[in-house]
């Protein structure tokens, strides 16, 4: 009944329903991270903008389609999570967060991405799986310390060159495309620890044994003929490889939840105050071989 009741308060842009969906937010919380989904919210709530030292601040699975300027006022932010919105352009106000780093903005209608994106140049984690991308965004290219990119699920084809400037990546997961060959920029990418292209197009495997830093390859659901050759000890996942459906699963699981983690740099204040948040963020980063 409650979230019957939020969602036909929504639709009444009033002050007073939006403290009904929202709270009354009068103090910034101890561990500076509000959590706002869930709130069947099709405003953003302004309100938060007063708290400018907000470090993480959570608003997935609401009706957001918009983000106001008043944003840039949160310029510590470190963690903003847009997932499961309605989404149709990027908000601009995002490349005002100077600190950002962890975007989720996966599960929405995003076809492009802005040239201003590039100003986030501390952002090291991004998601935006189950969009609309029908091809990769060039900008995402211009992010020098990326580590994690998701860009699952969308239309993407082919990967430029220019990927291979993102030194700092370790983790690419692109599951769910329309590749229909194994992005060639990859081979030269020595860096990259899990590469993910399951479920695309995909009829012919190159060999990986030169890539000394992999330790996992995801490549199941491709029309393929073979498995990708690689070095002894990485972890492969798919057709004639190394584990069976269940350990599949397994692997992973853990892998999405350990190359998340690695984004997350943890200061000593943080680490005595874990937060809730631990399906996507945890505070302390586990090394991928003691996972696989």
């Amino acid at each position: 009944m409650g979230n019957v009741l939020r969602g036909i308060v929504a639709f009444i842009p009033t002050e007073r329903c939006q403290r009904f969906l929202v709270g009354e937010l009068k103090e910034l919380p101890l561990d500076c991270t509000l959590d706002l989904s869930c709130r069947q919210l099709r405003h953003f709530p302004t309100k938060v903008c007063v708290f400018g030292e907000l470090l993480k601040l959570y608003l997935s699975e609401n009706h957001l389609y918009s983000i106001p300027a008043e944003l840039y006022r949160l310029g510590k932010l470190q963690l903003l999570a847009l997932d499961f919105n309605s989404f149709e352009d990027f908000p601009l106000a995002i490349c005002n967060l100077p600190q950002l780093n962890i975007l989720y903005l996966g599960n929405n209608r995003l076809s492009d991405l802005p040239p201003e994106l590039a100003k986030l140049r501390e952002l090291k984690c991004l998601w935006l799986e189950f969009n609309c991308l029908d091809s990769f965004p060039s900008v995402i290219c211009q992010l020098p310390n990326l580590k994690t990119l998701h860009l699952g699920y969308n239309q993407i084809r082919s990967l430029p060159k220019e990927l291979s400037q993102l030194e700092e990546l370790r983790s690419i997961w692109l599951a769910g495309n329309a590749l229909e060959k194994f992005p060639s920029v990859l081979l030269g990418m020595h860096f990259l620890e899990v590469i993910d292209v399951d479920r695309n197009l995909i009829r012919i495997f190159p060999c990986l044994t030169h890539l000394q830093g992999l330790k996992v390859i995801l490549y199941d659901h491709n029309p393929c003929a073979n498995a990708p050759m690689v070095a002894e000890g990485v972890k492969r996942v798919g057709r004639w490889a190394d584990c069976d459906d269940e350990e599949e699963e397994v692997v992973v699981g853990k892998v999405a939840v350990a190359t998340a983690e690695s984004c997350v740099e943890v200061t000593e204040t943080e680490a005595q105050q874990p937060n809730d948040n631990e399906t996507k963020t945890a505070e302390i980063s586990p090394d991928l071989n003691e996972i696989l």
